[in-house]
């Protein structure tokens, strides 16, 4: 009989999932809560990288798709202190070690790749039951149900299939980063152009930071980093034009074409608080279901998490490939090794914030970046 093969959330780890086993032959389903795959924006620019992401693209038999949608000379690199001073300058090199494309652009890739109907929009996950034998009955916001004989929850930070395997919960780091962007940005805002480059600009500071991306069509993509407490942001009505100068308040000594990434921007600022599951986040095996991406390793922002989530969706494919109709034994095979290197990723990842926003930034944030020893962070 064939397995029924579930994947919750139709994010890049649970289509890359899906992919990869349609490679091989397998089906699958996936349910995603949204109602269609245009109900929402899908986020700015990420970086896939050669070592992660990359290989689950070529995995997934995607290579040539992805590179159509690289934003070519993005991986440009600069930072900056408070003031607008260059301290560190890369160019784009070519080598398309870390290529940017738009999570948008690299969503739909996947979506395009899978047959028609195998993902199923509208699926809001509301329970999981257990029926015995590693298989779960799976019921949704709409009333519906299925079951499956593999459960495989790739649904983000508040995942409602992490609580079938771990007890453990988000919690926020302290510090939240605030999204907003330009546009027709070379015309409108051609003092933030310049000073954000053609690629990444980062500007740390202790407590703060404003990092950007040149995004394809002529936008700035910005992140406002503030160490604050959660109670702190609550207090402000980000829905209100006035949160713009609140928060551009607390950068009020800093160069004003960066500050202008704040006030100028031709979106409402929206806050992402950021909330960690505990570094080395583990559980014991449980038959039927496992969990990838966020859902099974939430960690601060580091670069890592999109590809990692791609990385570990197409391991997982392949340890089902490897052991067909053993469930077990290819979710051991597949979960050991994605334990240890989220241990070491979530890890990184802290570092990687306290360099950003910690007390010897900028300095240990372009010790990071250059490669140099790590004596702050």
């Amino acid at each position: 009989m064939k397995q029924v093969i579930g994947i919750i959330g139709a994010g890049l780890g649970g289509l890359t999932l899906a992919r990869v086993l349609h490679v091989h032959g397998i089906t699958s389903i996936v349910y995603e809560g949204e109602p269609s795959a245009n109900s929402r924006v899908q986020g700015g620019q990420l970086d896939i990288h050669d070592y992660n992401g990359q290989v689950a693209l070529n995995a997934a038999g995607l290579t040539d798709g992805f590179r159509s949608i690289i934003h070519e000379g993005a991986e440009a690199t600069r930072v900056l202190d408070k003031s607008g001073a260059v301290l560190l300058e890369e160019p784009d090199d070519g080598q398309r070690r870390r290529p940017e494309v738009l999570r948008g652009d690299l969503r739909n890739l996947l979506l395009n790749s899978l047959p028609e109907g195998t993902v199923r929009w509208g699926k809001k996950l509301e329970r999981v039951s257990g029926l015995g034998g590693g298989r779960h009955e799976i019921e949704f916001a709409d009333g519906s149900v299925a079951q499956t004989d593999l459960l495989v929850g790739a649904d983000g930070a508040w995942s409602r299939v992490r609580p079938l395997l771990s007890d453990a919960w988000p919690i926020y780091v302290g510090a939240t980063f605030i999204e907003t962007y330009l546009h027709d940005v070379d015309r409108r805002h051609p003092a933030s152009a310049v000073i954000v480059g053609p690629g990444a600009m980062y500007a740390p500071a202790p407590g703060q930071a404003i990092f950007a991306h040149r995004e394809a069509g002529d936008v700035l993509h910005s992140y406002i980093e503030l160490r604050r407490p959660a109670e702190w942001f609550g207090a402000i009505d980000f829905n209100d034009p006035s949160a713009k100068d609140i928060i551009a308040a607390e950068f009020d000594d800093w160069a004003p074409a960066l500050t202008a990434l704040i006030t100028d921007g031709d979106t409402k600022l929206m806050p992402r608080p950021i909330h960690t599951l505990p570094s080395g986040h583990r559980w014991d095996r449980v038959p039927g279901v496992t969990l990838i991406g966020d859902a099974a390793h939430l960690m601060p922002p580091s670069g890592e998490g999109a590809n990692l989530a791609m990385l570990e969706g197409a391991e997982l494919a392949a340890a089902l490939v490897r052991h067909p109709g053993d469930v077990e034994t290819a979710l051991g095979a597949f979960e050991e090794p994605m334990f240890s290197r989220a241990a070491a990723e979530a890890l990184e990842a802290h570092e990687m914030l306290d360099c950003c926003l910690g007390d010897h930034a900028p300095s240990a944030f372009l010790d990071m970046m250059t490669g140099a020893a790590e004596p702050y962070c």
